[in-house]
């Protein structure tokens, strides 16, 4: 299992690659369960984590080299609060 810090220094290509590289193994660990040949189920989570962080890690490089944030609010002229019930003539 690598650490954040060890993902943050890969490129894309490397973390899409070591995702695709577990997926298959999480592939693998699903037949095993299913067939009762699995010994520890826990790694079944385990390696669905490694893959959430190694995306993760991903996404946040992709942000970075956009150079915008995708998350953020976006700032729109909001009338202020209760403008609505004022009376108009």
């Amino acid at each position: 299992m690598a650490t954040v810090k060890e993902l943050r220094e890969l490129d894309p290509k490397e973390l899409r690659a070591r995702a695709t590289g577990l997926e298959q193994t999480l592939f693998e660990l699903r037949n095993k369960h299913s067939t009762g040949v699995l010994d520890s189920t826990a790694d079944l989570s385990k390696t669905k984590r490694e893959i959430a962080r190694i995306l993760t890690v991903a996404r946040e490089k992709e942000i970075a080299a956009a150079g915008t944030p995708q998350g953020a609010p976006k700032k729109s002229a909001a009338t202020p609060r209760g403008s609505h019930l004022e009376a108009k003539e």
